[in-house]
């Protein structure tokens, strides 16, 4: 008897602070299988085997869940693209790394990408969810800016021109979420892509 209290928490797989990544990792799975409107907590604290008020002490109602889902994913974008990115190549191919970085995140986490891009802009946002978009954006347009350094593309508002290339990449990537590409030839089509938006479509 003087065992039990000792051996109960160990029964809780989650009471050492890793409930919240368990939530989140179960809410992914959610997202994916059946979509955001399936999203609750409660459901989610039986999926992982704690009392439905436990999520509670971690999101205080779904549009948190929904936030740390994004924030999530945009740290994950961001490390990938980092990853990908290799400030020594030329710009064509540095450029055409991080275009394929992007496109095989979108690919393998088109649900997530979805909620990223819905939730950035909600009121209640957080500023890690901000700070996070600014670190996948700001790599992309620090690609752009030492290109402009080395002269390897034209001057101008590097801000302007990351919207463009992120335009092309995100349509491409919308694209294949639709069914219009096939994720295989989506990402065989990057380099074509990256190169019209480098010599443009005017003949020479």
């Amino acid at each position: 008897m003087g065992s039990m209290p000792s051996e109960k928490p160990e029964t809780r797989p989650y009471h050492h602070g890793d409930l919240r990544t368990a939530l989140l990792a179960s809410a992914e799975r959610t997202l994916r299988e059946k979509g955001v409107a399936s999203l609750s907590l409660r459901e989610l604290a039986r999926d992982v085997g704690v009392s439905h008020a436990a999520p509670g002490r971690h999101f205080k109602d779904k549009q948190a869940l929904l936030n740390a889902l994004a924030e999530n994913g945009f740290e994950r974008m961001a490390e990938a693209l980092e990853a990908a990115d290799d400030p020594a190549l030329p710009f064509q191919p540095r450029l055409t790394a991080f275009a394929r970085a992007y496109l095989g995140f979108a690919i393998n986490n088109a649900e997530l990408l979805e909620l990223m891009y819905a939730r950035k802009h909600e009121p209640d946002a957080s500023e890690q969810m901000t700070a996070a978009l600014d670190r996948t954006v700001g790599s992309l347009e620090r690609v752009i800016a030492a290109a402009q350094q080395r002269d390897e593309i034209i001057a101008g508002d590097p801000e302007q021109l990351t919207l463009t290339v992120g335009a092309a990449l995100h349509g491409l990537a919308a694209f294949t979420a639709n069914g219009i590409y096939a994720p295989d030839a989506a990402l065989d089509a990057v380099e074509e892509l990256i190169h019209q938006l480098l010599h443009g479509l005017k003949p020479r």
